[in-house]
């Protein structure tokens, strides 16, 4: 065994928040001297334009598996020779819903330890699914966690689903939160942005951030956003890249008469520049693994207001101690925490030092702890 060697098995990276959090573990990791594999099916254009960015340390494990070929025992066979030639302390299976590395192992006789790592609320996740798919997943996933050397749940809400889902002791799954805070992300944070909103003596911004996708809810956002709109001047900016839902929105927006305060903004490489420079960030989301966006805004010392979905905003925000938080769905609910935050907010410093709970320094010793036990 490479007890110096620490491999993440992750699914295909595009860019989205599971990725930004598995690149901020693998950073961390590798400040601390280890040797770091991130295990993919296939590179993407994105992983290629990240890895000039991380660490020596960092190395890519390539399955060669394109997403029309990722057939189940293709990637088990692959992860075996993996397992089998490299055989890391621990491999970390980043949104392996089938257990797959744990079937890897059995195959392998590999030393290495597997955690399972759990982002999303399952229950949810394989409600989008049909029934058969949802079967399937169903019974590999239950045969196969239960033999996981550990798991870690992003958040309370996702391990006690977990648990039930599996029909585990709830205890038997380690709550370690996402790191999210990092120094690049402050240093990003103080870069200017071109945007006439932000300008001095403008109406003060309400930010969105995220897909343009159901689960995020944009159109509660929007709705919210209007009757906002009718008791005082404010403007409200999303930003965020895969437009499944754009054109649903922007004719949300014209049906409300919105076009002059609010705007879909698209996709940026840096957010957090925006988070800062906003009066309030509000996050809409009908569900939840964690919530990243939530502690980034508080990081740049931006009030955040948040639905009580399931899972993570309510833990981030201790039930309301550091935002408002408002029933799923519920434009007038929101509206009102939106008003009430823009009328008086959290200290700046208040709301920072809650973010620094969830720094990549403090997440790895999480993470290297529970390892060390195992």
């Amino acid at each position: 065994m490479d007890r110096k060697r620490i491999g993440l098995f992750i699914t295909p990276m595009t860019g989205n928040g599971g990725d930004r959090v598995v690149l901020n573990l693998t950073q961390a990791f590798a400040d601390l001297g280890f040797k770091v594999d991130l295990v993919v099916p296939e590179v993407t254009d994105y992983h290629r334009t990240i890895m000039p960015t991380l660490s020596p340390l960092v190395r890519t494990i390539d399955m060669g598996l394109p997403l029309s070929k990722t057939i189940y025992f293709k990637k088990l066979f692959k992860l075996r020779q993996y397992l089998t030639h490299e055989r890391p302390l621990v491999l970390l299976a980043n949104g392996d819903y089938v257990g797959l590395a744990n079937a890897a192992k059995l195959i392998s006789h590999s030393p290495t330890k597997i955690i399972q790592v759990v982002h999303v609320h399952v229950s949810q996740y394989f409600g989008k699914m049909s029934s058969l798919r949802t079967r399937a997943k169903c019974f590999f996933l239950k045969q196969f966690y239960k033999t996981s050397d550990g798991i870690i749940a992003v958040s309370q809400g996702v391990g006690q689903d977990l648990a039930k889902l599996m029909d585990i002791p709830a205890e038997s799954i380690q709550t370690i939160y996402n790191p999210v805070v990092t120094a690049d992300l402050l240093n990003q944070a103080q870069a200017p942005i071109e945007h006439p909103w932000f300008a001095a003596g403008e109406p003060p911004v309400i930010l969105g951030v995220g897909r343009l996708h159901p689960q995020k809810d944009f159109a509660t956002l929007i709705r919210a956003f209007a009757i906002v709109r009718q008791k005082r001047p404010a403007r409200l900016l999303i930003l965020g890249g895969e437009p499944a839902e754009k054109q649903k929105l922007e004719a949300l927006i014209h049906e409300l008469q919105l076009e002059q305060d609010a705007q879909l903004f698209g996709f940026t490489d840096n957010p957090y520049a925006f988070m800062a420079r906003a009066a309030v960030f509000a996050l809409s989301s009908r569900y939840e693994g964690f919530g990243n966006v939530l502690v980034e805004a508080m990081a740049t010392g931006t009030p955040v207001v948040s639905t009580d979905c399931e899972s993570g905003p309510a833990e981030i925000l201790e039930n309301g101690k550091y935002g408002i938080l408002v029933p799923v769905s519920n434009p007038g609910a929101l509206a009102e925490a939106l008003l009430a935050t823009l009328e008086k907010s959290l200290d700046l410093d208040i709301l920072q030092k809650r973010a620094q709970e969830f720094t990549n320094e403090k997440i790895a010793a999480q993470y290297l702890h529970l390892i060390n036990q195992l």
